[in-house]
Protein backbone atom coordinates (compact mmCIF):
# COMPACT_ATOMS: atom_id res chain seq x y z
CA UNK A 1 0.00 0.00 0.00
CA UNK A 2 1.35 3.29 -1.03
CA UNK A 3 1.09 6.30 1.16
CA UNK A 4 0.16 9.11 -1.03
CA UNK A 5 -1.16 12.57 -0.57
CA UNK A 6 -4.79 11.44 -0.66
CA UNK A 7 -4.33 9.21 2.35
CA UNK A 8 -2.41 11.94 4.16
CA UNK A 9 -5.15 14.44 3.21
CA UNK A 10 -7.81 12.01 4.40
CA UNK A 11 -5.85 11.46 7.60
CA UNK A 12 -5.51 15.20 8.19
CA UNK A 13 -9.21 15.72 7.36
CA UNK A 14 -10.13 12.87 9.69
CA UNK A 15 -7.92 14.30 12.44
CA UNK A 16 -9.49 17.76 11.97
CA UNK A 17 -12.94 16.17 12.02
CA UNK A 18 -12.08 14.27 15.21
CA UNK A 19 -10.58 17.41 16.81
CA UNK A 20 -13.63 19.54 15.74
CA UNK A 21 -16.01 16.85 16.97
CA UNK A 22 -14.13 16.49 20.30
CA UNK A 23 -13.94 20.28 20.71
CA UNK A 24 -17.39 21.46 19.58
CA UNK A 25 -19.79 18.54 19.08
CA UNK A 26 -18.86 15.99 21.74
CA UNK A 27 -19.08 18.25 24.88
CA UNK A 28 -22.73 19.30 24.32
CA UNK A 29 -23.65 15.66 23.63
CA UNK A 30 -21.88 14.41 26.79
CA UNK A 31 -23.35 17.33 28.75
CA UNK A 32 -26.86 16.41 27.53
CA UNK A 33 -26.25 12.72 28.32
CA UNK A 34 -24.94 13.63 31.79
CA UNK A 35 -27.94 15.88 32.47
CA UNK A 36 -30.30 13.19 31.25
CA UNK A 37 -28.54 10.65 33.49
CA UNK A 38 -28.93 13.04 36.45
CA UNK A 39 -32.63 13.55 35.65
CA UNK A 40 -33.19 9.79 35.38
CA UNK A 41 -31.33 9.22 38.65
CA UNK A 42 -33.34 11.99 40.31
CA UNK A 43 -36.56 10.50 38.92
CA UNK A 44 -35.64 7.02 40.21
CA UNK A 45 -34.73 8.50 43.59
CA UNK A 46 -38.02 10.41 43.68
CA UNK A 47 -39.87 7.22 42.75
CA UNK A 48 -38.11 5.34 45.59
CA UNK A 49 -38.84 8.18 48.00
CA UNK A 50 -42.48 8.23 46.86
CA UNK A 51 -42.66 4.47 47.29
CA UNK A 52 -41.31 4.75 50.87
CA UNK A 53 -43.69 7.62 51.60
CA UNK A 54 -46.59 5.57 50.20
CA UNK A 55 -45.63 2.64 52.41
CA UNK A 56 -45.39 4.97 55.42
CA UNK A 57 -48.76 6.50 54.55
CA UNK A 58 -50.29 3.04 54.24
CA UNK A 59 -48.88 2.09 57.65
CA UNK A 60 -50.22 5.32 59.13
CA UNK A 61 -53.60 4.73 57.50
CA UNK A 62 -53.73 1.20 58.88
CA UNK A 63 -52.75 2.49 62.32
CA UNK A 64 -55.46 5.17 62.12
CA UNK A 65 -58.02 2.56 61.01
CA UNK A 66 -57.00 0.26 63.88
CA UNK A 67 -57.26 3.13 66.34
CA UNK A 68 -60.66 4.12 64.92
CA UNK A 69 -61.88 0.52 65.26
CA UNK A 70 -60.65 0.42 68.86
CA UNK A 71 -62.37 3.72 69.61
CA UNK A 72 -65.56 2.48 67.96
CA UNK A 73 -65.39 -0.70 70.03
CA UNK A 74 -64.87 1.35 73.19
CA UNK A 75 -67.77 3.63 72.29
CA UNK A 76 -70.00 0.61 71.63
CA UNK A 77 -68.97 -0.95 74.95
CA UNK A 78 -69.62 2.32 76.79
CA UNK A 79 -73.00 2.69 75.08
CA UNK A 80 -73.87 -0.89 75.98
CA UNK A 81 -72.91 -0.32 79.61
CA UNK A 82 -74.81 2.96 79.68
CA UNK A 83 -77.92 1.36 78.18
CA UNK A 84 -77.72 -1.52 80.67
CA UNK A 85 -77.37 1.02 83.46
CA UNK A 86 -80.38 2.96 82.17
CA UNK A 87 -82.42 -0.25 81.96
CA UNK A 88 -81.48 -1.13 85.54
CA UNK A 89 -82.40 2.36 86.72
CA UNK A 90 -85.73 2.16 84.86
CA UNK A 91 -86.42 -1.27 86.41
CA UNK A 92 -85.59 0.08 89.86
CA UNK A 93 -87.82 3.12 89.36
CA UNK A 94 -90.63 0.92 88.00
CA UNK A 95 -90.32 -1.44 90.96
CA UNK A 96 -90.40 1.49 93.40
CA UNK A 97 -93.37 3.02 91.61
CA UNK A 98 -95.14 -0.36 91.59
CA UNK A 99 -94.58 -0.77 95.32
CA UNK A 100 -95.90 2.75 95.92
CA UNK A 101 -99.00 2.02 93.83
CA UNK A 102 -99.57 -1.29 95.67
CA UNK A 103 -99.21 0.48 99.02
CA UNK A 104 -101.67 3.17 97.92
CA UNK A 105 -104.10 0.50 96.70
CA UNK A 106 -103.76 -1.46 99.96
CA UNK A 107 -104.40 1.75 101.92
CA UNK A 108 -107.45 2.44 99.80
CA UNK A 109 -108.68 -1.13 100.25
CA UNK A 110 -108.25 -0.94 104.04
CA UNK A 111 -110.11 2.38 104.10
CA UNK A 112 -112.94 0.88 102.06
CA UNK A 113 -113.01 -2.19 104.34
CA UNK A 114 -113.14 0.06 107.38
CA UNK A 115 -115.93 2.11 105.80
CA UNK A 116 -117.82 -1.07 104.88
CA UNK A 117 -117.47 -2.38 108.44
CA UNK A 118 -118.66 0.92 109.84
CA UNK A 119 -121.61 0.85 107.44
CA UNK A 120 -122.38 -2.76 108.41
CA UNK A 121 -122.15 -1.89 112.10
CA UNK A 122 -124.47 1.04 111.53
CA UNK A 123 -126.94 -1.12 109.62
CA UNK A 124 -126.66 -3.90 112.21
CA UNK A 125 -127.32 -1.42 114.98
CA UNK A 126 -130.29 -0.05 113.06
CA UNK A 127 -131.60 -3.56 112.48
CA UNK A 128 -131.07 -4.47 116.12
CA UNK A 129 -132.95 -1.37 117.24
CA UNK A 130 -135.68 -2.02 114.71
CA UNK A 131 -135.90 -5.63 115.84
CA UNK A 132 -135.99 -4.60 119.47
CA UNK A 133 -138.75 -2.11 118.73
CA UNK A 134 -140.78 -4.79 116.96
CA UNK A 135 -140.24 -7.24 119.82
CA UNK A 136 -141.28 -4.66 122.37
CA UNK A 137 -144.34 -3.66 120.34
CA UNK A 138 -145.55 -7.22 120.21
CA UNK A 139 -146.42 -9.31 123.10
CA UNK A 140 -143.75 -11.22 124.80
CA UNK A 141 -144.70 -14.48 123.19
CA UNK A 142 -141.66 -16.82 122.59
CA UNK A 143 -143.00 -18.23 119.33
CA UNK A 144 -143.47 -14.72 117.98
CA UNK A 145 -139.94 -13.83 119.10
CA UNK A 146 -138.59 -16.87 117.34
CA UNK A 147 -140.25 -15.89 114.03
CA UNK A 148 -139.03 -12.33 114.43
CA UNK A 149 -135.46 -13.46 115.15
CA UNK A 150 -135.51 -15.73 112.08
CA UNK A 151 -136.71 -12.80 110.02
CA UNK A 152 -133.88 -10.59 111.38
CA UNK A 153 -131.31 -13.33 110.70
CA UNK A 154 -132.50 -13.53 107.11
CA UNK A 155 -132.09 -9.77 106.74
CA UNK A 156 -128.53 -9.89 108.11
Amino acid sequence: MDINATIIGQFITFAILVWFTMKYVWPPITKTLYEREKKIAAGLEAAERSKRELEMAEHKALAIIREAKQQATQIIEQASLHSAQLVEEAKSQAKTEGQRIVELAQGEISREITQAREALKSQLATLAITGAEKIIQRNLDPSIHHDLLSELAAEI
